[in-house]
């Protein structure tokens, strides 16, 4: 199977858009949260998620946070406020998807478990370390995790003899095959923060056992009209074009 897998789309929906073409034929997605924030499509952006083919996704800290399951004073002002925007904006549709969505996802026959932050703290933890990731290994089961919350392409990697992960940042187009224990992040959708403005995601190949990050150019300076004209912080909009 060919299976796409996305993360951080943050109601961006022209990005979502560029990435579905870019990926061209798949089988399933497998979305890893944060399907909401920052952006200003986030109706529209969760109605086409849910018409991707065989969808598995999980929840992020902001969409729990839009339920109001994370107080949202845990969040930076900016944050907060594009937050608060969203809570008035989505609709009672939206509301039920993100409420039923789980935290955890195993996909036993393929070995992969989903989840946004981290396996031991599936909702919050970023991985930003080889030391955090190393010790998150303990904490799923199968060969490999999918995870997101970054915003930044990432492999990590543990071989069976050594006590210590690996840390690898993928190329756009690069097959990584799968042949250790891996945690890997496909980086975000909606609002990449590598200084790399286009969309990121990734492509697992279930048969070949590879994993393949890619980008995408998409319309950024449509996106941000929008988002200055819901009046949305002025710095997720500058964000978007210099990807940080």
């Amino acid at each position: 199977m060919r299976i796409l897998v996305i993360s951080d789309l943050h109601a961006n929906l022209t990005a979502l858009e560029a990435v579905i073409v870019a990926a061209g034929e798949f089988d399933s997605t497998w979305c890893l949260g944060d399907l909401v924030g920052y952006g200003p499509d986030p109706n529209e952006c969760i109605a086409r998620v849910r018409q991707l083919p065989n969808l598995q996704c999980v929840i992020g800290n902001h969409d729990a946070a839009v339920l109001m399951q994370i107080d949202a004073d845990t969040f930076n002002p900016e944050a907060r406020s594009a937050l608060l925007w969203t809570r008035k904006t989505i609709s009672e549709e939206v509301r039920k998807f993100l409420e039923v969505l789980p935290e955890r996802i195993v996909i036993e026959n393929l070995g992969v478990t989903l989840v946004h932050g981290s396996p031991r703290h599936p909702v919050w933890e970023y991985l930003l370390d080889i030391h955090t990731a190393t010790v998150n290994f303990n904490f799923f089961e199968t060969a490999c995790c999918f995870v997101g919350h970054t915003h930044l392409p990432a492999v990590f990697s543990l071989q069976n003899d050594k006590y210590s992960a690996s840390l690898q940042i993928p190329a756009p187009g690069q097959f990584i095959p799968l042949s250790n224990r891996a945690i890997l992040n496909p980086g975000s959708v909606g609002q990449p923060r590598d200084h790399d403005p286009r969309a990121s995601f990734a492509i697992f190949d279930s048969e070949q056992n590879t994993w393949t990050n890619q980008r995408v150019a998409y319309d950024i300076p449509g996106v941000q009209t929008r988002m200055e004209q819901f009046r949305l912080p002025e710095r997720h909009i500058l964000r978007l074009s210099g990807g940080w």
